[in-house]
């Protein structure tokens, strides 16, 4: 059994995950060995274990061009071109987020090694659930994320937000957890496994009306839907985004969310595919509500922050129209609904971080607070900075010819090709 289990080839697959593991527990080691003014070493440290993760990830992609993705772990893990995108993505965000918080935790003073090491751990837990196939694998990927942003979210341990926000964000992501751990426990009572191929095949032999089928859907789409902060599980996002560290807020804001989209689309098209139009009618729904919410509330914002939380729970609306597009029964539209969520995901990370590594600069030149009254006047005082925010906030609004609006544009253009037209002309109304 063991042996079937474990094959050599298997621990080639998580070779980046492990890199990053190493590379976490040395910083630890190595903040106790370094002297207080070489405290820079840890970012060092963290960014060469990130990058001979990218590298594997490359070399994995160019391996897998054409051929067919693998499976490990007796089918818990696969290693295929989605999972690879993503994690690419995780690990580049997590390596811009190491390079503005250097200077961030200067300006705050707690350089501390820990942070750079929660940082890779959470990346792991990340990148797992790129790959999950499996209830337990991805539960597990899960909450090694989570936990490490509750720590992360409450770093700045002598601000009363910073506690504030962190305890928040734990009490309330413990109870979507629960959640998503009873809809887990549910589905493996009707498929008596955990392998979401063993699910799917269990929720096809069960009619669609089933109500234990219902409920577990329902529950574990709410767990999820916390997760990416989708209306009405958004209340921890505005909370959490002002009170965390900026870097910190950077980072919550796009590795875990690409992330949790990563096991949203998991399970949604591997586990729970027999009760697509069921999910597919709930998700509209929410989409729908978390534009509206989302695009709404972020107009009545004074924090900067804050502001970025709600823009999050807008972009995540546009994200779940991909979702719904990926949802076509045809391999195109499925492919291209897909394509259309990844692009989306990649533009978002960019222009969010570069955002906030803005606010960060400016906050270094002690140019603004984080009221967004204070970018009065910044371009008089920093015309670079303010040039530079000028575009990442166009971007974010999806304005021509910024990125945002091509990743806008990609979603569009799926859920026409997958005749949701109504679906399309809503987003198309509200990005405008």
């Amino acid at each position: 059994m063991w042996n079937a289990f474990f094959q050599a080839t298997d621990y080639q697959a998580i070779k980046p995950e492990v890199l990053l593991t190493v590379f976490g527990l040395a910083i630890l080691l190595l903040d106790f060995l370094i002297e207080k003014r070489d405290e820079f070493l840890n970012a060092v440290a963290a960014l060469i274990g990130l990058g001979f993760a990218a590298y594997q990830l490359v070399w994995f992609w160019k391996g897998l061009a054409g051929g067919a993705p693998y499976v490990g772990f007796d089918g818990r893990f696969a290693l295929d071109t989605f999972a690879i995108y993503l994690k690419l993505i995780m690990v580049l965000a997590t390596a811009l987020v190491v390079l503005i918080s250097v200077k961030y935790l200067e300006i705050e003073h707690s350089h501390y090694g820990e942070y750079y090491a929660l940082l890779l751990f959470s990346a792991v837990g990340m990148m797992f659930l790129a790959s999950g196939t499996d209830l337990i694998v991805l539960f597990i990927a899960l909450e090694l994320m989570a936990l490490c942003e509750y720590v992360l979210t409450g770093f700045l341990r002598g601000n009363r937000r910073s506690n504030e926000a962190a305890v928040k964000f734990f009490l309330l992501g413990a109870f979507s957890s629960g959640l998503l751990l009873y809809g887990m426990s549910l589905l493996y009572g009707i498929a008596g496994s955990t392998r979401l191929r063993d699910i799917a095949a269990g929720l096809s032999e069960r009619p669609s009306s089933d109500p234990l089928s219902w409920v577990a859907m329902i529950t574990l789409l709410a767990g999820l839907f916390f997760k990416i902060a989708a209306v009405p599980f958004h209340q921890w996002t505005p909370d959490a985004y002002e009170g965390a560290p900026t870097s910190i807020t950077a980072f919550i804001s796009v590795g875990p969310k690409v992330a949790s989209f990563a096991i949203l689309l998991r399970i949604l098209f591997a586990g729970i595919r027999p009760l697509n139009v069921e999910w597919q009618a709930l998700t509209i729904g929410v989409a729908i509500a978390t534009m509206t919410l989302g695009n709404l509330a972020a107009i009545t914002q004074t924090n900067i922050k804050r502001f970025f939380g709600y823009s999050t729970i807008s972009h995540v609306g546009y994200l779940l129209l991909g979702v719904i597009a990926a949802a076509d029964g045809t391999a195109q539209g499925s492919r291209d609904g897909l394509t259309a969520v990844i692009i989306y995901l990649l533009v978002y990370a960019f222009m969010n971080l570069g955002a906030f590594a803005v606010i960060i600069m400016m906050r270094r030149k002690d140019l603004i607070g984080d009221e967004i009254d204070d970018l009065a006047g910044l371009m008089s005082r920093a015309p670079g900075a303010a040039i530079l925010m000028l575009i990442f906030l166009l971007s974010l609004a999806g304005v021509p010819p910024t990125a945002g609006f091509i990743g806008k544009y990609w979603i569009f253009l799926s859920l026409i090709e997958t005749g949701h037209y109504g679906l399309a002309v809503l987003a198309v109304a509200y990005a405008v």
